[in-house]
């Protein structure tokens, strides 16, 4: 490679802008502009770059091309410019390698400028793959909404506890759906008042399946019984407060299985079949498939290339 026929751009890559400088082989600064993360701030960097460039080769470097720099990294190979992934720990030894250290978009954009042109022969080539990406999403949702379901769960308990005392023999899950129908329609055992084991048992056999009986009601009416008190102040608002939690369950529980599913159908994509060794599930698979991918960008940052693990494919 040549270094002497390329223009070196270090891009500084944030939210809502990018800070791009130019360097030449010598290191000398050539230019400096700062975009909007746009279509239009990627057109304006292009013109501003075809006419400082002269005779020069553009080649852009990048730390981050997965995230806010996902965009300008893709339009940049979308129009066969060459572009390197950064490692940030790189530009960070670059910065910390002068006397008097700064740190502001400008320099941060010429220390990546810097380490482009010294080593850009070792840097790996950005690959902002699609599917990674969205696996990514997919799986970070999914771990944000079991996160959320396990918080509103801690109420859920919270507020049982106070209307059931014996609440934790009714069900033998208490985030099921005949458990979750049962308190919505029954939020407080006034609810149950001259309800009889037949008719409780009727409610209960449409949303398990018919997997509970009368007898499950006699269970339920007789723990009732047990722990039957004065009915407290402001009960009605409380039964809301149930019924408000049950609901949003449910959402929880119907956003979570639409997640794993899509995740099952991407994972499927792959033809891999971890899912078949004992303790690891679909969800557990994708999660792998995240983490090994991210590892798999260090390690390439390292120059070893595209490397992953054999222990996990």
């Amino acid at each position: 490679m040549d270094r002497t026929k390329y223009i070196y751009i270090g891009m500084d890559i944030h939210k809502e802008t990018h800070t791009a400088v130019l360097l030449n082989y010598l290191e000398e600064k050539l230019g400096e502009i700062k975009i909007k993360n746009t279509l239009q701030g990627f057109h304006k960097l292009e013109d501003y770059i075809l006419k400082q460039k002269g005779e020069l080769i553009p080649i852009f470097g990048l730390e981050d091309i997965t995230h806010y720099g996902r965009n300008l990294s893709i339009f940049l190979l979308d129009r066969d410019y060459p572009v390197k992934e950064v490692n940030p720990s790189l530009s960070y030894m670059e910065r910390m390698s002068y006397a008097s250290t700064r740190k502001n978009d400008t320099w941060d954009a010429q220390c990546i400028s810097a380490v482009l042109m010294r080593r850009s022969h070792l840097l790996p080539d950005a690959n902002p793959q699609d599917y990674y990406w969205t696996m990514r999403h997919l799986v970070n949702r999914r771990n944000a909404l079991v996160k959320a379901s396990t918080k509103l769960m801690q109420q859920f308990h919270e507020q049982i506890q106070t209307a059931y005392p014996n609440y934790k023999g009714f069900f033998r899950e208490l985030d099921c759906q005949t458990s979750l129908t049962f308190f919505e329609h029954y939020p407080s055992s006034k609810h149950l008042e001259n309800i009889s084991e037949e008719e409780l048992g009727a409610f209960l056999r449409i949303p398990s399946n018919n997997s509970c009986s009368t007898n499950r009601a006699r269970k339920i009416l007789d723990l009732v019984a047990e722990e039957t008190t004065k009915e407290r102040d402001y009960q009605f608002a409380r039964d809301t407060v149930i019924q408000s939690i049950t609901r949003q369950l449910r959402a929880y529980q119907r956003e979570i299985k639409e997640l794993e599913r899509t995740e099952r159908q991407m994972y499927q994509e792959l033809g891999y079949q971890l899912e078949t060794m004992p303790g690891i599930d679909i969800v557990t698979a994708c999660a792998l498939v995240r983490q090994a991918k991210e590892k798999t960008f260090k390690i390439s940052h390292k120059g070893i290339g595209n490397f992953i693990p054999p222990c996990i494919f």
